[in-house]
C-alpha cells in the first residue's frame, strides 16, 4: 500500500509505501475513531441523564422510604420485646402453679400416710432413655406458644383433679373420725348390758338404756368419736355428764364421771380424753354409764362398741 503525499507550498510529492503491520495499525486506528466517538457521545448521554434522575423529589421519596423501614424496625423490635415479657410472665404464672401442685400434692401425702420415698414433690421427677433427635424439626413462636397455652391447660386440671381428691379424702377423714366405734375408756371392763336388768337400788325389773363399764376411780373416758360438746354438767340420774353430738343424727352420753374436763361447746376428737371415771350421780360405784342415740333414740352400744373404727 502506497501513500502519496502533496505540498502545497513547493508542489512536489512524496511517497510512502506502508508494510502489511503499518497497514493493520491504520486500518486499527480508522476504525477505532467512530466507537469513540460514540462511547463518548454514551458517556455524555448517561452523567445528563443521572442528573435528571437524581432530583430533589427523588432523593426526599428515598429518604421518605428510609424512615418508614426505620420505623417499622423499631415497631417489630417492641412488638417483639413485648412478646417476650408475656411469654416471661407466662412462665412465671407456670411456675407458681407448680408450686402450689407441690405443697399441694405434698399435702395429700401425709393425709394418705403415703411412704416419703414412695412419692418425693421436692424432686423433679426421674427421666431417662434413649435420645432419637427428629430432623428438620424447628420450632416456630407460633407452636412455642401453643405448646406453653397446652401445658397451662394440663397443670389447671390436674390442679383441679388433686384439689377435688384432697376434699374427697378431707371428707372421708371426717367421716372416719365421726364414725362411733370403740370403748369409752381406756381400762376397765363390761359390767352391765343394755336392756332388761334388776335395778340395784329397788331390785325391780327396770330399763337399762345403755351399757356400763366398771373401773379404777379417777380413771380415763375418752370420746368414741369426733363431734361437739352439747352437755357438761350434772343431770338428774346421771351425775356428771357429758353429751357429744357427732353428726349424721348420732350423739353419745358419759355418765357418773368424777371429773368432766370438757365443756359445752368445745371439738373433740375421736379417743380424746373428756372425764375420769367416777360414782356420781345414782351409781354403786366407779364406773361410767355409755350411751349412743341415733336419730334422738337410745340404740344398743353394743354394736357400735365391737364395731372396728374405719
Amino acid at each position: 500500500m502506497k501513500l502519496i503525499l502533496i505540498s502545497k507550498r513547493h508542489g512536489g510529492t512524496k511517497t510512502i509505501t506502508l508494510g502489511f503491520w503499518s497497514k493493520t495499525i491504520l486500518l486499527a486506528c480508522l476504525l477505532a475513531l467512530p466507537i469513540a466517538a460514540v462511547t463518548l457521545m454514551a458517556l455524555q448521554w448517561s452523567v445528563k441523564s443521572s442528573h435528571s434522575i437524581l432530583t430533589a423529589e427523588v432523593s426526599k421519596t428515598w429518604q421518605q422510604t428510609l424512615s418508614a423501614q426505620q420505623e417499622e424496625v423499631e415497631k417489630t423490635r417492641q412488638q417483639a420485646q413485648n412478646k417476650l415479657a408475656a411469654l416471661t410472665l407466662r412462665v412465671a404464672e407456670l411456675q407458681a402453679r407448680l408450686v402450689r401442685l407441690d405443697a399441694l400434692g405434698e399435702r395429700m401425702m401425709m393425709t394418705a400416710k403415703i411412704e416419703p420415698g414412695e412419692f418425693d414433690f421436692t424432686q423433679p421427677p426421674a427421666l431417662g432413655g434413649p435420645s432419637q433427635e427428629l430432623e428438620n424439626h424447628n420450632f416456630e413462636v407460633s407452636t412455642f406458644m401453643d405448646m406453653i397455652d397446652d401445658l397451662a391447660f394440663k397443670i389447671d386440671d390436674r390442679q383441679h383433679q388433686l384439689q377435688t381428691l384432697e376434699a374427697l379424702m378431707a371428707n372421708q377423714k371426717v367421716q372416719e373420725s365421726i364414725f362411733v366405734a370403740g370403748r369409752p375408756i381406756t381400762k376397765g371392763y363390761l359390767s352391765s348390758h343394755y336392756g332388761r336388768r334388776t335395778d340395784p337400788f329397788s331390785g325391780k325389773v327396770a330399763w337399762h338404756g345403755g351399757v356400763d363399764f366398771a373401773g379404777k376411780d379417777g380413771s380415763d373416758i375418752v370420746a368414741v368419736a369426733a363431734g361437739v360438746v352439747t352437755w357438761s354438767a350434772e343431770r338428774y340420774g346421771y351425775g356428771n355428764l357429758v353429751e357429744i353430738n357427732h353428726g349424721n343424727g348420732f350423739k353419745t352420753r358419759y355418765a357418773h364421771c368424777k371429773e368432766n374436763l370438757v365443756k359445752a361447746g368445745d371439738v373433740v376428737k375421736k379417743g380424746q380424753l373428756i372425764a375420769l371415771m367416777g360414782s356420781s350421780g345414782r351409781s354403786t360405784g366407779p364406773h361410767v354409764h355409755f350411751e349412743v342415740y341415733k336419730h334422738g333414740r337410745a340404740v344398743d352400744p353394743a354394736s357400735y362398741i365391737r364395731r372396728a373404727s374405719r
